[in-house]
């Protein structure tokens, strides 16, 4: 079932306020925010005990499949105000073969290819668009290395909101086409994300537009914790052992820790938790500097290369969110190198049938290379979460061919 924008009733919605990451100082619920006070991210806040007293797994498991069915921990108030394009419950499959020649861990993929513009950025960018529509927002503008901004164009452009997105310059050609088919004005920037976003800054000053940028404003969290959600809903309410997590921004990572707490809060869940692993490549691994530092906030990575371009991220405002969720669960940051990356890309569309993107196949190579290093075993149930489509990407050319107008060898065949 797809909600009707006609829609004008109220949805049943437990928002209490917002507070800042850092500080927890509180902001008041509706009305546009970006970074708190301190400059820091913001996060939403609900009635939990109602939520509680609310919502049963019996009255869940009645509602459609959809990202919607969580609407109790969600913020957008009235219907009329979701923009949706179909945010269907992503599938949980499984890797028997790869389980098997690694030794017989279990492996399971969350797949988010399945969403609407083919990636996870639809959960982020779905919440937020929503959000910008009850708020009033005219034009919003962000910094993307591709799958954002194709989802910002999407929703953007359906809810009637102006776009303007600024992306490296050898963003895959793929993305920025999609971006400005959808409707958004895209421009190349000859440096990396964080420079593009500087120039998001520096025009919400000059134009006005409201800066969507990651965490910079709260709502993009709410959308990515539904994987969360729907990851525990899909396992019977329990979670993995291990959670492998391809991390830039680090949004999703943060809103599925904050989901996991949620849940426990109203009764869906105990106390225990996955083991969050932040996944990132050898050419940007900022977190993995962090946490193998023992520090709080991550410097940012200088001449930032990986062939993982959603997660070529040099630096993160959301960096001490990310590192606390890692540490507090008993988790851990590891890089792995492009060469790695592409190799598990190809093993596992090789053996399994299942084309992963390349920050997806950077999580596959991250669960190689801590079994073989012991920090995680065989025993242990693990979760990668492929973050889009590897239709997306760039994939090798393939030149075999056959010539009909002469004799065939179909034993060689």
């Amino acid at each position: 079932m797809l909600y009707n924008e006609n829609l004008t009733t109220e949805r049943p919605t437990f928002v209490t306020h917002l507070e800042c990451g850092a500080t927890g100082e509180r902001h008041a619920a509706d009305v546009p925010h970006n970074l708190s006070r301190a400059g820091k991210p913001l996060l939403v806040r609900y009635d939990l005990d109602g939520v509680r007293r609310t919502l049963t797994k019996e009255k869940l498991a009645l509602r459609p499949p959809d990202l919607w069915r969580y609407r109790e921990l969600l913020p957008v108030r009235r219907v009329r105000d979701i923009v949706s394009l179909g945010e269907a419950m992503t599938p949980l499959l499984s890797l028997p073969k790869m389980s098997s020649k690694l030794g017989g861990g279990e492996i399971l993929v969350k797949d988010e290819g399945r969403l609407p513009t083919g990636s996870f950025k639809a959960r982020g960018l779905v919440m937020a668009v929503s959000m910008a529509k009850a708020f009033g927002i005219k034009h919003m503008a962000m910094p993307t290395n591709g799958n954002a901004g194709a989802a910002l164009a999407a929703y953007a452009s359906r809810a009637g909101i102006k776009t303007t997105i600024f992306c490296p310059e050898d963003t895959p050609e793929v993305n920025v086409s999609e971006i400005g088919l959808q409707g958004a004005k895209v421009y190349r920037v000859n440096g990396l994300i964080d420079d593009c976003g500087k120039i998001v800054a520096e025009g919400k000053e000059r134009v006005g537009w409201f800066d969507t940028s990651t965490l910079k404003e709260p709502y993009r969290i709410e959308g990515k914790k539904t994987m969360g959600l729907e990851l525990v809903e899909q396992l019977g309410w329990n979670v993995p052992d291990v959670i492998f997590y391809p991390t830039g921004g680090g949004t999703g990572l943060i809103g599925m820790w904050k989901a996991f707490a949620e849940l426990e809060a109203i009764g869906f869940i105990g106390s225990k938790r996955p083991r969050m692993v932040a996944v990132q490549a050898s050419g940007c691994a900022p977190m993995v500097r962090a946490y193998d530092e023992g520090v709080e906030h991550a410097v940012r990575w200088e001449d930032s290369h990986t062939i993982a371009a959603g997660i070529r991220v040099p630096q993160a405002i959301g960096d001490f969110l990310i590192l606390r969720a890692v540490r507090e669960s008993g988790g851990f940051a590891i890089a792995v190198s492009d060469e790695a990356i592409a190799a598990g890309l190809e093993e596992v569309a090789r053996e399994e049938g299942f084309l992963m993107c390349p920050e997806g196949a950077a999580t596959y190579a991250a669960y190689k290379l801590s079994l073989a290093d012991g920090r995680v075993s065989h025993a242990e149930r693990v979760v990668l979460f492929n973050c889009a489509t590897g239709l997306k990407y760039p994939l090798p050319p393939i030149r075999r061919t056959l010539d009909r107008h002469k004799p065939i060898d179909y034993a060689a065949l």
